[in-house]
């Protein structure tokens, strides 16, 4: 079985009327955007993408994820680069946009 491979963004937002920075996250799975946000920190951003990453991924397998908060990514996604991440025995790669070739089509907003 091929793992599954999901494509993600993370990147510091420009200063705005809040007072504090935020990191904007997406994750991706082909086409079709899966889940966007933003977090204060960028810890909390890689946080939430790899627990999202293993949700989607326990989902792909007809499998519900009970403990969220022990999934594991292998490194740092803010400098970008190819993650693995863990959760028990199901897995996913986590790939940034930038590398996945052809961008995703984004609806104009």
């Amino acid at each position: 079985m091929d793992e599954l491979e999901l494509h993600y963004a993370l990147h510091l937002l420009p200063a705005g009327r809040l007072p504090f920075k935020r990191w904007r996250f997406e994750l991706w799975h082909g086409p079709r955007l899966l889940v966007s946000g933003w977090r204060t920190t960028d810890e909390h951003a890689e946080r939430a993408l790899g627990t999202i990453a293993a949700r989607v991924a326990h989902r792909m397998h007809g499998l519900h994820l009970l403990r969220p908060e022990a999934a594991t990514v292998s490194r740092p996604l803010r400098n970008g680069g190819v993650a693995r991440v863990e959760s028990g025995t199901v897995s996913c790669v986590l790939v940034p946009l930038s590398d996945a070739g052809a961008l995703p089509a984004r609806s104009a907003a």
